[in-house]
């Protein structure tokens, strides 16, 4: 992984507010970017005890998005089907830990949001490339869909797509910027939602990647 600037003091420091994506969603303008260099620094220690990869489908596609977790569960996908499981399946060891921080960001970010007392006890952790994307989809494999789902960006913009509960349903496109966070639960917990190619650029901390830290109630 390239320097991310762990010693670096955070180049973003606004607070930007709120905005209503749909009922029971919503985007917090730059709500991580006070602690963006202590999230980084967790995810580069994550990556020297789990190895970001590229997944494979049940249908054999190999995933554009290189991936890794933290937590009591990790989320994977091969050719028998997509679940979350306590081990890693590249070393057979566990999850690294989910870091503290994630934690405070997960109930903080929730709380903002309308969901309070959000504990997450799985981490999946996307790194974007220049040329990467994430396809609509539902976050359906956790056990309980009463909690949110927090989602964290860092690094380059993107742009999210947030549609409806059936995957042709209109899908409202936003541009999320390092720092920005999105919450979504309740009626919108079940929304189809991705990513479109990540367009080329360099940012000061993660150079030309993303990172998304999508926080879950798994078990």
């Amino acid at each position: 992984m390239p320097y991310i600037g762990t010693m670096q003091q955070s180049l973003f420091d606004a607070d930007g507010g709120k905005e209503a994506l749909a009922p029971g969603a919503t985007v917090l303008r730059g709500f991580a970017r006070k602690r963006d260099v202590a999230l980084l620094a967790a995810v580069e220690e994550i990556a020297t005890q789990a190895l970001f990869r590229h997944m494979v489908t049940p249908g054999g596609f190999e995933m554009s998005v290189a991936m890794t977790n933290c937590g009591a569960a990790g989320w994977v996908t091969d050719r028998t089907g997509y679940r979350y499981q306590a081990h890693d399946p590249h070393s057979g060891a566990p999850w690294p830990a989910m870091p503290a921080g994630f934690l405070a960001l997960a109930d903080e970010a929730a709380t903002a949001a309308g969901f309070a007392d959000f504990v997450p006890d799985a981490c999946l952790i996307n790194r974007y490339e220049p040329g990467t994307k994430l396809s609509l989809h539902q976050d359906k494999d956790e056990a309980d869909y009463a909690h949110p789902i927090v989602s964290v960006s860092l690094g380059l913009p993107a742009t999210f797509q947030f549609g409806g509960p059936k995957r042709g349903d209109p899908v409202r496109k936003v541009a999320l910027e390092h720092g920005d966070v999105v919450v979504w639960g309740g009626p919108s917990r079940l929304f189809h939602h991705g990513v479109l190619t990540l367009k080329s650029g360099e940012h000061p901390l993660t150079g030309r990647r993303r990172f998304n830290l999508t926080l879950r109630k798994a078990l």
